[in-house]
Formats: structure tokens, C-alpha cells, sequence
């Protein structure tokens, strides 16, 4: 049994971000392939079980074949406890994906190898800057044609403003794929199939000896600062380049981390003393119970199943006897875990995202999670007035997730919901009718500009048609601002009045 300095050791936690369509699941389930928790590529196997699911779990994700959730996978791995965060890859979901890129030690970049650089890639690539935390980049899709990789590695350098260094190099692409070259070990890792093209080899290696020539230096202290990605090139379909990823990935990539808290106080995880975040909330990930789990990272110390701690928010004592881990929505109840573990706590209504908990007696705080302004605003109403008991419930459960933001108007009952893109709010409404059964309609509101205002402030004359306003979700109030012009407006006739951008 494996002491807990050795478990940390062993522990690896990231996060896999790119543009919708670049392949991330698809490299997920390759990652849990080598695993051996899943048996082909699209199924994921219960641990001790001939169950079959798949990583993208909710119904609307199968469906239309996009992930708007971020699944928690584990798996073990030559030694290595991996913990995988599949985050959402559509840009309406960013701000789940910040949140879990506050939970993670490193991230890996897949780029597709056709298009380079996308808009969210370069979006999501921003807050892992901000972090500096290593980036590991996997080039896709180099079975089907593909930019020239000298190309692809000069346009990560200049459009992300990293540097770059190749840990193999794609011999072609495509129909004339001859394989990848392994820049450690100085050979040819061919790809099944190929026929024989000397003018591409030829090519390839004089690439290498420009590389070789006028690449970067290789530094382990830029990699881990996130000033220097090593980069792979492969295709996750067919799953040629993943092990070579995998293993190289396993030999850079950071145990867990220290984290500051609040008051700046370094928690490195060899503190004795339990302590964790949640970052993310999801309810019925199994829909025959109607559950609602909070997705904790572990900072500090060792969990016990049954152990007490605080929640820092309300000064509340919890017991944690009813927690699990994941794969996707295969789960089972865990004993123990450590600093850089991920556990799911069945919640009852006591955690918020981005509260802290912790044992013991000295108080421990992490800093806030970030949030989005909502841009977007619908008015929502049940169609069956027989079901609002179900109605309130859905609404309830579903804002706690983070992923849509609920208003009420001032002096009504009427919700409103506010999310950044137009998606979440196809989401919530297939999740009301698939998970609550209850059909509900929108009144579109349209794009509003959302300001806070404190309430000592405020005077209800205040609001015209212009300016709508509203109370969130803890009745503070709020202006929902036709445009930028309407807000102008409002600061020139009450100039001494603050406004604030989110509380």
C-alpha cells in the first residue's frame, strides 16, 4: 500500500481544451483506452463490470455530438493515478472550462492539424497563460492531409506567443502518411498501412535538421512555467501517436501544486491538513435518483470517507460519507484520495461552486472562481401549471450548476435567465423536459449589458425601459441595460451612482 508522500508523487491531474471538432474526445477515450477502462473507442467500461457508457454522458451530448459538460476520468497508468477533465469544447460552455482549468497541474492542447490555431483554442489558451501551468500540445488528424508542420509550429508560436518544442515530427499526411519521427530516440515510428514514399521522408528529415538547427532550446524550467509546450503530432481516431504522447506527457507533467489562498498563504499539498474547492456542480448525473454532486479538488492532506471538515462560506460542519469518483457517469464510492484527486460529494443544497472546505482548526480559504457577465436574456414559463413543483426544482437545481444565471423581475415571480450563448439555453431546456419532465417555453428578452447596483443606492425610478430591472438569485438588484448607449445614458444623468460589472 502506497504511503501518502508516495500517492502525491503519483498523482497527475489536467485538463484537455481545443476547438469544438478538433478531436478532444476522441483522444480522451485513447487516453482511457490505455487505461484499460474501456474496451473500444466511444465506450467506457465500469470498473469491474461488463457496463458500457460513454464519456459524454448526457443525453443532449449524444445526440448532437458536442460536450457541454466537463466529465471527471480517472485511470491508472504505468504507475501514475490520472485524473482527466474533459472540458465543454463549445465556446457557450467557457465558463465552466475557466472554472475547471482552476481545478488542474497542467493542460493538453489538441489542435486540429488541417486548421491550426481556432478562435477558442487561442480564447481558452489565454487563462492557462494567465495561470502558468505547462501546456502539452497534440497536433490531430495527421491521417487525413494536413498543414505543413513547420507551419502549424510557427503559427502556434506567434498566434499564442509560447515557444514551441517538437517531440517528434509528422512524415507526411494523409494519404502519403509515412508515420512520426521520434526526436528522442532518433527513429521512425511508421504508420500502419503506408506505402513507401522516399521524397516525403527526405523532406521530413530535412525538417529535423532545421529544427535541430534553429529550434528551441530544450528547458524543463519554461515547461513548467508554461513558456514552452512540448509538441506531438498523431491522430487520436486511429490511435497513432497516442502512446508516445502519453508516456513523454507522464515523464513532464507536474505532480499537484501548491494553491494561495485568499490571504496569500501557500497550501502545498504535503499539508496534513485536508483541504479542497469545488469547482464544479452537476445534478443528475444519474437520473433515477435525481442526484446533485459537487466536483471537488483536493489541495491538501487526504480525504477519509466518513471524516468531518468545515465549509469556510456558512461555518457549517459537514460529514463526507457518501463520495465517489468517476468514469463519466460510471462512479463508485471512494475510501480515501489525496491532494490532486477529484471526488464527487453527494450535495443536498450546502455547496455553492467555488466554496472551500477543510479539517481542522486553522481556517483555510481559496480564492473565488471566475464568472461571466450574461450577455443573453429569456424569460421562462412553464407550459403545465399542474407541474410546479417540478418547474421550480429544475430551475433551482440547474442555476446551482454555474453553467446559466437566474433573475427574477422586481416585483413579480418572473424568471429570467441569463447565460452567454444561445446553447445554454437549448441545454436547460432539453434538460427540463429530459430530467424533470416538465416543458417550458421562452420569451426572448434579447442581448442586455447586466449591472449590479448596491442597494442603498438604488431607487426604483431608477428603471425604465431601457433599464430593466431585476433581482438575481440572491436578491441583490440588477439593471439588465438595452445597450452600451442606454448604460451611457444612465451614468450621465446619475453620475454618482456605481455599477458594477458582476458581484
Amino acid at each position: 500500500m502506497e504511503n501518502f508522500q508516495e500517492q502525491l508523487k503519483n498523482r497527475r491531474t489536467f485538463a484537455i481544451i481545443s476547438h469544438p471538432d478538433a478531436g478532444k474526445t476522441t483522444l480522451t477515450e485513447q487516453l482511457l483506452l490505455h487505461g484499460g477502462v474501456i474496451r473500444e473507442a466511444g465506450t467506457v467500461k465500469g470498473r469491474g463490470s461488463n457496463k458500457l457508457a460513454s464519456s459524454d454522458w448526457m443525453a443532449i451530448e449524444q445526440q448532437r455530438g458536442i460536450s457541454v459538460t466537463s466529465s471527471v476520468l480517472q485511470f491508472d497508468y504505468e504507475g501514475k493515478r490520472i485524473n482527466i477533465l474533459d472540458t465543454p469544447g463549445h465556446e457557450d460552455f467557457s465558463e465552466d472550462t475557466y472554472r475547471t482549468l482552476m481545478a488542474v497541474d497542467s493542460v493538453v492542447m489538441v489542435v486540429d492539424a488541417a486548421k491550426g490555431i481556432e478562435p477558442q483554442t487561442k480564447k481558452l489558451f489565454e487563462i492557462v497563460s494567465q495561470r502558468g501551468i505547462p501546456v502539452f500540445t497534440f497536433f490531430n488528424k495527421i491521417d487525413r492531409d494536413a498543414r505543413p508542420a513547420l507551419d502549424l509550429v510557427d503559427e502556434l508560436e506567434t498566434v499564442l506567443g509560447i515557444q514551441a518544442y517538437p517531440m517528434n515530427w509528422p512524415v507526411g499526411s494523409g494519404q502519403v502518411l509515412q508515420g512520426i519521427y521520434d526526436l528522442q530516440d532518433d527513429k521512425l515510428v511508421p504508420f500502419k498501412n503506408a506505402t513507401t514514399h522516399t521524397e516525403i521522408v527526405d523532406e521530413a528529415m530535412d525538417e529535423i535538421e532545421l529544427l535541430r538547427d534553429a529550434g528551441n532550446e530544450f528547458d524543463e524550467d519554461k515547461i513548467a512555467h508554461g513558456q514552452l509546450t512540448q509538441v506531438f503530432f498523431g491522430s487520436a481516431l486511429v490511435n497513432f501517436g497516442v502512446t508516445e504522447f502519453l508516456r513523454e506527457y507522464l515523464n513532464y507533467a507536474p505532480a499537484p501544486a501548491a494553491m494561495a489562498t485568499v490571504d496569500e498563504k501557500m497550501i502545498v499539498p504535503e499539508d496534513e491538513q485536508f483541504s479542497g474547492f469545488v469547482f464544479k456542480i452537476q445534478a443528475n448525473m444519474d437520473p433515477r435518483h435525481r442526484d446533485r454532486i459537487a466536483f471537488v479538488r483536493i489541495v491538501s492532506g487526504e480525504f477519509t470517507r466518513g471524516m468531518d471538515v468545515m465549509l469556510q462560506r456558512s461555518g457549517k460542519k459537514l460529514k463526507l460519507s457518501n463520495v465517489t469518483q468517476f468514469m463519466a457517469e460510471e462512479r463508485e464510492n471512494v475510501q480515501t484520495a489525496v491532494s490532486g484527486d477529484i471526488i464527487g460529494v453527494y450535495d443536498t443544497g450546502n455547496f455553492q461552486i467555488g466554496d472551500t472546505i477543510y479539517s481542522g482548526k486553522k481556517t483555510v480559504h481559496f480564492p473565488d472562481l471566475p464568472t461571466f457577465t450574461p450577455e443573453l436574456f429569456n424569460r421562462v414559463i412553464a407550459k403545465d401549471v399542474m407541474k410546479q413543483k417540478s418547474y421550480h426544482k429544475g430551475i433551482e437545481q440547474l442555476v446551482q450548476e454555474g453553467t446559466i444565471q437566474l433573475y427574477k423581475s422586481w416585483n413579480g415571480g418572473d424568471y429570467i435567465i441569463g447565460a452567454v450563448g444561445q446553447l445554454q439555453f437549448e441545454v436547460f431546456q432539453f434538460r427540463m423536459e429530459n430530467e424533470y419532465n416538465v416543458e417550458i417555453q421562452f420569451e426572448p428578452i434579447g442581448s442586455k449589458v447586466a449591472r449590479w447596483i448596491k442597494s442603498e443606492q438604488l431607487d426604483e425610478k431608477m428603471s425604465s425601459s431601457r433599464n430593466l430591472l431585476v433581482k438575481d438569485r440572491y436578491d441583490q438588484p440588477v439593471f439588465l441595460f438595452e445597450n452600451k448607449f442606454a448604460l451611457n445614458w444612465f451614468h450621465d444623468k446619475y453620475p454618482n451612482v456605481e455599477l458594477e460589472e458582476k458581484m
